[in-house]
């Protein structure tokens, strides 16, 4: 036992490396929760334009997802530390930016879109590589219980206080403090990234193989390209349409902060209590209440966008959205995770991921610039959140099965992952770096996964 707590880490627990990289996975999205939350509404009141705000999204998206599959070569290759803290250097520049353009900064949403879209494939690229490294099938759900924790914390306290900065603030002089803010979040995460170590490089990069996981018959990742984009078509919108219609209904950026502490504190609790109790055999019922759920939430909206219609909406996503980012979110990283060949392939594979993720998005922000740049009627934005919203129960049709798969080969292939170890002892966490939901977590998460809104994938 002495051996074993001495040589190895206890199973389903998190060691030093995972817990460096949740640090400052958790200074990013504080920095994101600070300025992210405000960049529609801020280029909103230059210009109050749908489609403005559209195009700036979806420039980011597009660059994002490109990003991923040509700088993969390098992560690959090469050594990914230099990509991740690049990732955070230029978010910190993409504020900055916006902080030197001021008001005029909606004529450059297509640019400014492009230096985000660069610094989020950078860093969520990398990320979701060391992230992988980092984290093992027994302690996968535990990590992103905890991230989507730290991510729903951020949350509460970043918006609360970006809001009542900017509204006791004359002009612009709020938002240039919670701008300059953030940059100085993000130099702090550069320097706790330092801690953080660099696994050797091995292989070469498959430019193809992506598409080559995709053309070959009976392949899970056909299946699970499926989940993905749908999860990338809700995300799209989602990310950043709920707080601008939560300020375009009240004209005020303390109501967007009330909205977004709120709706965090109610995701913290949720993700610390899935994240504890989620087991691999439950991941396709909970993603099937959680779809469902997060369907149903949307409801309301049609009586009206009104601030407690939309609190009522908002508390009852952040409630049921781990039910549904944590089950796909593990098994997907199981599934990178499975055998040998996949392991090596986890570069190519995660770029697959990213891709599915971007076709998504691009098919929701396409839906969203057809629909709101017609008619900005409250309907209008409702019935848009449903459909996109209600995506997900595509993807969990799609993977139902495979879901419990990944789940049974979890369990039994333990062993298999102590091989991987052994066959490449730099995968473990004491020799590599690390992801939302996370987003893209986590987010964005994550995901969860960008910065403009209540979750990452």
């Amino acid at each position: 036992m002495a051996e074993e707590a001495a040589g190895k880490r206890m199973s389903g627990r998190l060691d030093g490396q995972s817990r460096r990289l949740m640090a400052v996975h958790g200074m990013y999205a504080a920095a994101s929760a600070l300025s992210g939350t405000f960049i529609p509404v801020y280029l909103w009141k230059a210009q109050e334009s749908f489609a403005s705000i559209g195009w700036f999204c979806m420039s980011q998206y597009i660059v994002s997802g490109l990003l991923f599959w040509i700088a993969g070569k390098w992560v690959k290759e090469h050594n990914k530390m230099i990509v991740f803290r690049l990732g955070i250097a230029l978010s910190g520049c993409f504020y900055f930016t916006v902080l030197l353009l001021g008001p005029s900064a909606y004529r450059w949403v297509v640019p400014i879109g492009i230096l985000d879209g660069l610094a989020l494939g950078l860093f969520w690229l990398s990320y979701n590589i060391i992230y992988f490294e980092v984290t093992e099938a027994d302690n996968r759900d535990r990590y992103n219980g905890i991230a989507g924790l730290l991510g729903a914390a951020a949350g509460i306290v970043a918006p609360w206080l970006s809001g009542f900065i900017i509204t006791t603030s004359r002009n612009q002089i709020g938002y240039r403090i919670i701008f300059t803010a953030s940059l100085i979040v993000l130099a702090g995460a550069v320097i706790v990234s330092l801690g953080l170590k660099n696994r050797d490089t091995e292989g070469h990069y498959d430019w193809m193989l992506p598409f080559k996981q995709l053309k070959e018959r009976g392949n899970p990742w056909r299946r699970f390209a499926i989940a993905i984009t749908t999860q990338g078509i809700r995300d799209s919108v989602f990310m950043f349409l709920v707080g601008l219609t939560v300020y375009v209904a009240t004209h005020n950026e303390q109501k967007v902060g009330n909205y977004a502490l709120i709706t965090s504190a109610v995701a913290l609790v949720s993700f610390w209590f899935v994240g504890r109790s989620m087991r691999m055999n439950r991941r396709s019922g909970a993603m099937l209440i959680g779809v469902l759920a997060l369907s149903a939430v949307i409801l309301p909206l049609f009586f009206g966008i009104r601030y407690p219609l939309l609190l009522i909406f908002g508390v009852g996503t952040a409630l049921l959205t781990p039910l549904y980012m944590i089950p796909i979110t593990s098994s997907v990283f199981d599934l990178i995770g499975r055998n040998e060949e996949s392991v090596k392939q986890r570069e190519e594979l995660i770029v697959l991921r990213e891709l599915a993720l971007t076709f998504g998005r691009a098919i929701g922000m396409t839906a969203y610039l057809l629909v709101l740049t017609r008619t900005h009627s409250p309907a209008a934005i409702t019935w848009l959140l449903f459909g996109v919203g209600s995506m997900p129960i595509v993807g969990w049709i799609a993977t139902r099965h495979l879901l419990n798969r990944t789940a049974a080969g979890g369990n039994a292939s333990h062993a298999a992952y102590r091989k991987e170890d052994a066959y490449a002892s730099h995968r473990t966490i004491d020799n590599g770096p690390h992801w939302r939901h996370a987003s893209d977590s986590a987010k964005k998460a994550g995901d969860r996964s960008g910065r403009r809104g209540a979750g990452q994938a």
